[in-house]
């Protein structure tokens, strides 16, 4: 089945946290100087880009009004559900069978053109195109589903202008018939030669067709997943710009019943703060195995260090019963370069201011040592161990006091305060001496 695509956009949403925090970086980003907090404030408040105008998307033309078939005839006709006395009112053919049942049903074709038109009647698949609208086969290409098991009475029928023709169907399901919804439609085709810009004629097919939406009873598994998720974020060079984040994410119906339903998107910073959210999407109608691409973009969101884009879905069935939500998200980092490198060197230059001051302070004080450090010990100290403490008398008063001298080795040491007395081997006046 081909991918289908959607884009949208949606803003940013408001947040007084978000305020407070740039005022802030912004005290922060002060302090680092002035002229580095000169400079990020010019940044700061240079006006954002403008964004650019949506691409118009082409409107789609009348059938046969374009190019070189403006000039032919155009033929208008509509095919509803009917029945044998006309149509019932219904807007699709919507069944509920069991494996192995066979129906029998009507289709109206009407001729809305002022002649005569020849339709070609047939039933084939549906599937959800790239832009997620519902699409048949092509007439070349054979149905292998519900389109398979249709056989139309009259394949070719001719109608007269304003009238109507009932053509009876039988649909035969078969009885290994999976479970769940099986989805085509009964088509009436006119066929028309058209002309080529280069003059070439080419046989084309103008096609109406009443959708066909057959559930085969048994188990129900409504399944939508999210195959893959990518976000694309380009991180400004200005700390306090805004920029816009693009958020792609693939769908696939995995169930065996078809799904719609609505999907949010949300990016959030650190802490869970919310940045933006777009509102409300409205999911296509997804058949059992399509697959959908839908891609938003969030404008203005801040490098707030750590984004992450939160895919929120909320499938529901064709009748209205509403599922478990989905969820899935993707980070992605978002540095403020020029912030951290201010940061970075005002620490720097706190760090160094702070060594300096210390090596200042050591040399205008170069004689303090600790006690541990080899200096003299503090008065008061008591003395070694294995020594006698010996009390010296004080000084007399006006006197200065002499330190004192060790003896010479073998000389006895005398108090200063007691006079020398004569030794023994001195001489005596009058005294012999020996010879």
């Amino acid at each position: 089945m081909p991918s289908a695509t959607f884009l949208s956009r949606f803003r940013p949403a408001p947040d007084a946290t978000a305020s407070r925090a740039r005022r802030s970086l912004v005290a922060v980003a002060t302090r680092i100087g002035v002229p580095l907090g000169a400079a990020l404030l010019a940044l700061s408040i240079a006006p954002p880009a403008a964004a650019a105008p949506a691409t118009p998307s082409p409107s789609p033309s009348a059938p046969g009004a374009t190019g070189s078939n403006a000039g032919q005839q155009v033929d208008r006709f509509s095919v509803q559900p009917s029945g044998p006395k006309g149509p019932t009112g219904r807007n699709h053919f919507i069944y509920d069978v069991a494996p192995g049942s066979t129906l029998f049903d009507y289709v109206g074709v009407t001729n809305l053109s002022d002649r005569p038109l020849t339709f070609q009647v047939y039933a084939t698949d549906a599937f959800t195109t790239v832009d997620g609208a519902f699409s048949l086969l092509p007439a070349n290409q054979e149905p292998t589903d519900v389109g398979s098991w249709t056989r139309v009475e009259k394949k070719s029928v001719t109608v007269k202008p304003g009238k109507r023709a009932d053509i009876r169907f039988e649909i035969s399901v078969p009885t290994n018939a999976t479970p769940g919804d099986h989805i085509g439609g009964v088509i009436a085709a006119v066929r028309q030669t058209g002309v080529t810009a280069d003059g070439q004629q080419v046989q084309m097919d103008r096609r109406v067709a009443a959708r066909v939406y057959l559930r085969v009873t048994g188990d129900v598994a409504p399944v939508l997943t999210v195959e893959s998720m990518d976000v694309e974020y380009e991180t400004p060079i200005n700390p306090f710009g805004r920029t816009d984040m693009v958020v792609t994410y693939r769908l696939r119906n995995t169930g065996n019943v078809r799904l719609g339903g609505t999907g949010k998107v949300t990016v959030k910073g650190p802490f869970g703060w919310k940045l933006a959210q777009s509102e409300g999407l409205a999911l296509p109608e997804l058949l059992p195995g399509s697959v959908f691409t839908i891609t938003e973009r969030a404008t203005g969101v801040p490098p707030a260090v750590r984004l992450t884009a939160e895919v929120e879905l909320t499938p529901a069935m064709a009748d209205g019963s509403v599922l478990s939500s989905v969820r899935t998200d993707k980070s992605i980092w978002a540095m403020p370069w020029l912030l951290l490198a201010a940061l970075l060197v005002a620490g720097a230059t706190v760090y160094l201011r702070i060594r300096r001051r210390r090596a200042v302070a050591a040399q205008a004080n170069p004689g303090e040592k600790s006690p541990t450090s080899g200096g003299p010990a503090p008065s008061g100290a008591p003395a070694p161990s294995g020594e006698a403490a010996v009390s010296k008398p004080a000084a007399p008063s006006g006197e200065a006091a002499v330190p004192e001298q060790a003896a010479p080795s073998g000389e006895a040491q005398q108090d200063p305060a007691v006079p020398a007395q004569p030794t023994a081997a001195t001489d005596q006046p009058g005294s012999p001496v020996a010879r």
